[in-house]
């Protein structure tokens, strides 16, 4: 890839399935995702090694089993600094310490 070209892959993540490629692009539509990624309140990651790996892939191809922890941790950053929790994660009831 030639050096300071601008790219952009976005992935998807339902909660359920496996994250997913959704677009992807150089210059001019890189440019066009990551504004709307912006516009959506998405987290914009800057990393040419990932965005070099996943450009290898098709939009609509799942990540690869490798990638998994990355994507995960990037994750569960983007929804902390949205106020975000999972599923089953909003806190325990109040817990009994008296023994």
């Amino acid at each position: 890839m030639e050096k300071n070209k601008t790219s952009a892959i976005a992935l998807k993540y339902d909660g359920e399935k496996t994250p997913y490629i959704t677009a992807k692009g150089h210059q001019q539509l890189a440019e066009h995702i990551i504004e709307q990624v912006k516009q959506q309140g998405g987290l914009i990651h800057q990393d040419p090694v990932l965005a070099q790996y996943l450009n290898s892939f098709d939009v609509g191809d799942e990540i690869p089993q490798e990638l998994y922890l990355i994507i995960a941790e990037l994750i569960a950053f983007s929804w902390y600094l949205n106020g975000k929790t999972p599923p089953g994660w909003e806190g325990l009831e109040d817990i009994d310490v008296v023994v």
